[in-house]
This record gives C-alpha cells, sequence and structure tokens, in this order.
C-alpha cells in the first residue's frame, strides 16, 4: 500500500533504470543488479552498492510505483521478493526519461570541482596531476572501444546503433575531456612548470 503521505519518489538514474526494467519484467532486486551489469547500463547507472537497489526499491514500493508480485524461498537460500511496477510506476518512468532527454539538469561531478580549486595546490602538483588524467582517459577510450568491438563481434550482424548511444556518449565525453585537458596542460605548463611564477 502506498503511503500518501510521503513525498514523491526523487528521480534518479536507478529509479528510471528499476521501474522500467520493472515494467518490462517482474524481478527481484539481486536479479535487477544483474542485469543491469549484463546489459553493461552500470557504466552510466551506478550498482556498485548493492544496498543502493535495495534502498531505491523501499522508496519506489512507499510511493506506490512499484508492488510485490509474490516471494519466494528456497532451499537454504534467503527469501526473495519480486517485485513489478505498477501502473502509475510505469507512467512516472515514462515521463522521467522523457524529461531527463529532453531538459539539461545542473549536475556536479568532481572533477570541474577540483578545477575551480587549482590555485590551491603548487603549479608542479596540478600539472602532474592533469598528465595522469590525460593518461587515464586515453587508457579509458582504449579500453572502451577494445570492449565494445570485442561485444559487436559477438552479433554477426551487428549492433544497431540504438542499444549502444550510452556508450557512444561516454566515448564522445570523454575524448572532448581529453582534447580540453590536453590543451589546458599545453597553456598552463609554461606558466606552472617548476621555477616559474604564476
Amino acid at each position: 500500500m502506498p503511503d500518501t503521505t510521503a513525498r514523491p519518489p526523487r528521480r534518479s538514474s536507478l529509479a528510471m533504470a528499476v521501474l522500467l526494467l520493472l515494467s518490462d519484467e517482474p524481478m527481484h532486486p539481486y536479479g535487477l543488479r544483474q542485469r543491469i551489469q549484463e546489459w553493461d547500463k552500470d557504466r552510466v547507472v551506478n550498482v556498485s552498492q548493492r544496498n543502493a537497489i535495495y534502498q531505491t526499491i523501499e522508496r519506489l514500493e512507499r510511493s506506490g510505483l512499484i508492488t510485490v508480485l509474490r516471494t519466494t524461498r528456497q532451499e537454504r537460500r534467503p527469501e526473495r521478493t519480486v517485485y513489478q511496477a505498477t501502473e502509475e510506476g510505469v507512467a512516472t518512468a515514462g515521463r522521467w526519461l522523457r524529461e531527463m532527454l529532453s531538459t539539461p539538469a545542473p549536475e556536479f561531478p568532481e572533477f570541474p570541482a577540483a578545477l575551480a580549486f587549482l590555485p590551491s595546490l603548487p603549479g608542479p602538483t596540478v600539472l602532474d596531476a592533469l598528465r595522469a588524467r590525460v593518461a587515464a582517459l586515453e587508457t579509458n577510450i582504449a579500453r572502451l572501444d577494445k570492449e565494445v568491438a570485442d561485444r559487436v563481434a559477438e552479433f554477426p550482424g551487428g549492433v544497431d546503433r540504438i542499444h549502444l548511444v550510452e556508450i557512444d556518449y561516454l566515448r564522445a565525453m570523454w575524448q572532448a575531456e581529453l582534447n580540453w585537458v590536453r590543451d589546458l596542460v599545453d597553456d598552463l605548463g609554461p606558466r606552472l612548470a617548476p621555477g616559474q611564477d604564476g
């Protein structure tokens, strides 16, 4: 039974993913986490903390967006509760997805926050850190390209781009960041190198 006194659920990538998956097929929390990982959606939906799925499930159930379908128990295994999306949950998931696609939202990633405080570190330390980021981005892009090529090779007919759009986006963002950080190092290098005033 939904808690009608509760605030509407906060939109999040994980909550949207859970609702969309449960709209398609009833599942238990462990199965949801496994599906997100199997489909490589954990690149864009954070399920690294197992508790996050359970907390999200609790919030969505309290809000009436999902409901318990059944609870099962197998020998020597913990009880498993299978959830499904309610009609309101299906509608909410669709609304969230449209909003997330259409409307840029303020986000607060760590890197821009660190950039805002660059003068707090000595110049050579800044340059070392930025060069390390360049190397990490190069590695990430190369690893992603290989993983995608290997995965696509599993499908003789290829993979429709719609199934890889979040990967395309991540790669484009990493490439843009890589280019930007390289330019920043080139620009700041002469001023922040040891022995320079700045």
